[in-house]
């Protein structure tokens, strides 16, 4: 039988095929796009209203001025007179002092040197363009109708300069050598500070996995402890223990500790979790057939360490490597506090807006400082992607094997970096309780006396606690909801892409530089979202954004552990994907969720750079309230406020041990 296949049978040609989105898929569209929104307004909008801010620049422009003088019965009028004419004549303005921040004024009576506040002399003034813009007392004028003011009222009014975009403000920048230094300081420190942390972090990391030396599990959480303090608390401790009056002042040989020296071990203080923490986990995954194939072709242990650990572990040194360097030259308050007189671009910032009131120049120092922080993202994300996989399923876990000799070696050193760290929070629990360092050792309690000391009492310390369930209650809820969203979706590949970029973006941004960023985004009156200003809501919303990052990832790599398998289930069984995310997705992955939780609390509480720009007298936290004491020399106090940070963490990591134990056992019992 011939069978005629016909043209109503055959597919038509250029005609494509489309998966039909169901109902599910565009509600998770909505939520993506609605988290996606947040991102931009979080974060991509004021980074660029940042960098317009970077290139505007100020200047006055007296020939956009004109004024008319009266005689004394105020009915004769001069001649119209510009400013720049007058100051020609009378050179009361010099060149250079023309250039301006956005905040400029220029006095009008400085361009009438006759002028007398009771004279009965009155003054016109006009612009020339209709943005030409002067202030009268506190009301800004604009345009170029002439406005008439008696000599008492002309007093007060002043020039606005006026903006323009370029680059001149780099190039003032670049062109002073102290800012120009800081460039060069930063990059050494966080060099020094990179490779010195490293060597120290792969070398515990090496003992524990490599070696049989006893209580592992207590120097893992020893070597955790410096995550729960904020940065300013090892300066402290710095001071105490080798300042002008400290314990051991003698070791540095003459050096002070307030500047490179400071800075670096203060650095390392800090940084060495981030990066024993990676680098455990490189080393963590090894196969035993390596070493025994090196074994068996009788390469030395040195050789199997150079060709075998190593490149193994690679990838995790490269990516500790980066994430240190990025966090030491992005701090800002260690510098701050140990720096000295040794400049570094984060205290920059905070001198040219918190000192100087020169917001422009503070966003340029932001600009100049994303560009390491960015490029040192980009090459560790780069590494991540050339990254394969380095454990088959054939492979055989590793055991090390005991070795008297390398284990006693191993252990020593883990004591030694234990004594370190322990040693840092120990000095700062003594000048917290010591009456008068060093001179009064009497024990007190007075230093915690916080509502007798400049930085926002009692206050403070509870308004950290608020912003830190805050933080934790909606950052868990949005982070979560974003991740299950673009890992959960079907189709949209385009806005999934760009949805895991935005949530990507804020790794590579520096706290201080976001902060500074949303100073002009939220504190323009024009902005619809400037009521938030100064509340407790924009530090929830900025401390969130800023370590979006590393929590979005987490819950990534919670769900992708989920079969994809189980959407497919609910959809045939024509189950809402709400269901199932309450009563699977929810409950297999909630411990990453809770893990999201405690890092986002946690660092709610230590977080400095990020909010110092941001708090109002009804939100001061305790992490400034320790920059604000240790500024204004309370150093005992600010040491006890950095120990009630500390305290608070070390609960909140007990409570969050003692809950994650009750609900996983029920949750979890599938495991």
């Amino acid at each position: 039988m011939n069978i005629d296949l016909e043209a109503p049978y055959l597919p038509l040609v250029g005609k494509r095929l489309r998966q039909e989105t169901s109902r599910d898929d565009r509600i998770k569209l909505g939520f993506m796009a609605v988290i996606g929104l947040y991102l931009v307004i979080a974060l991509g909008a004021p980074l660029f209203i940042m960098l317009s801010k970077s290139l505007s620049t100020y200047r006055f422009d007296l020939a956009a001025f004109e004024f008319q003088v009266s005689d004394e019965t105020r009915t004769n009028w001069g001649p119209v007179v510009t400013a720049d004419a007058l100051n020609q004549e009378l050179g009361v303005v010099a060149e250079d002092e023309l250039a301006s921040s956005s905040d400029g004024r220029l006095a009008a009576t400085k361009f009438f040197p006759d002028f007398s506040f009771r004279s009965p002399v009155h003054y016109r003034i006009r612009g020339t363009t209709a943005d030409t813009a002067f202030l009268a007392g506190s009301t800004l004028e604009k345009g170029t109708e002439w406005r008439e003011y008696d000599s008492g009222t002309f007093r007060r009014v002043v020039l606005r300069p006026a903006s323009s975009l370029g680059l001149e403000n780099f190039k003032t920048y670049f062109s002073t050598p102290a800012l120009a230094r800081s460039i060069y300081n930063s990059v050494l420190m966080a060099a020094i500070s990179t490779v010195v942390t490293i060597s120290i972090a792969f070398a515990l990391a090496y003992g524990l996995t490599r070696s049989c030396m006893p209580l592992k599990g207590l120097f893992r959480g020893i070597l955790t402890i410096p995550i729960l303090v904020p940065s300013l608390l090892p300066g402290i401790a710095l001071v105490y223990l080798f300042g002008n009056q400290g314990v051991f002042k003698d070791w540095l040989m003459g050096y002070s500790i307030y500047g490179p020296i400071g800075i670096v071990i203060g650095s390392v203080f800090f940084t060495l979790p981030h990066a024993f923490l990676i680098i455990l986990t490189a080393l963590s995954i090894a196969d035993a057939r390596h070493y025994e194939a090196a074994a068996s072709l009788k390469a030395s242990k040195w050789r199997t360490f150079t060709t075998v650990t190593v490149p193994g572990a690679r990838y995790g040194i490269v990516s500790a490597a980066f994430v240190v360097f990025t966090l030491v030259i992005t701090d800002f308050g260690l510098p701050k506090v140990i720096g000295g007189q040794y400049s570094m671009l984060a205290v920059d910032i905070y001198k040219q807006v918190i000192g100087q009131q020169n917001f422009e120049m503070g966003a340029v120092v932001s600009v100049i400082l994303l560009v390491p922080a960015i490029l040192a993202f980009a090459v560790d994300r780069r590494m991540q992607k050339r990254q394969v996989a380095l454990l088959s399923a054939r492979a055989v876990p590793y055991a090390p094997k005991p070795n008297a000799g390398m284990d006693r070696i191993c252990f020593g050193f883990a004591c030694l970096v234990s004594l370190f760290i322990l040693g840092m929070i120990a000095m700062c629990q003594i000048a917290a309780l010591v009456k008068f360092w060093p001179y009064d050792l009497t024990l007190t309690t007075k230093n915690f006396a916080f509502d007798l000391m400049d930085g926002g009492g009692w206050s403070a310390y509870g308004n950290s606690i608020k912003l830190a369930l805050l933080t934790a209650f909606f950052g868990s809820l949005v982070v979560f909801a974003g991740a299950y969203m673009v890992e959960k979706t079907d189709g949209f590949r385009f806005g999934r892409s760009l949805f895991h970029f935005l949530a990507m973006m804020p790794m590579a941004v520096p706290g201080m530089v976001l902060g500074l960023a949303y100073i002009f985004f939220f504190n323009n009156p024009a902005n619809p979202l400037n009521s938030i200003y100064g509340t407790m809501a924009i530090l929830v919303i900025c401390t969130v954004t800023h370590f979006y990052t590393v929590a979005h990832l987490t819950a990534l790599t919670a769900l992708k552990q989920m079969d994809p398998e189980f959407e497919s289930v609910a959809s045939s069984l024509k189950q809402p994907f709400h269901r199932l995310f309450f009563r699977v997705t929810v409950p297999v992955c909630l411990p990453a969720i809770l893990n999201i939780a405690i890092y986002l609390f946690v660092n709610a509480m230590t977080t400095v750079s990020a909010v110092v720009f941001l708090y109002s007298t009804d939100t001061k936290l305790a992490s400034v309230a320790v920059l604000n004491m240790d500024d204004a020399g309370d150093i005992a106090p600010a040491a006890a406020m950095g120990m009630m940070i500390f305290y608070t963490n070390v609960a909140a990591k007990l409570i969050h041990a003692l809950i994650a134990r009750g609900l996983l056992a029920r949750t979890q019992a599938w495991r």
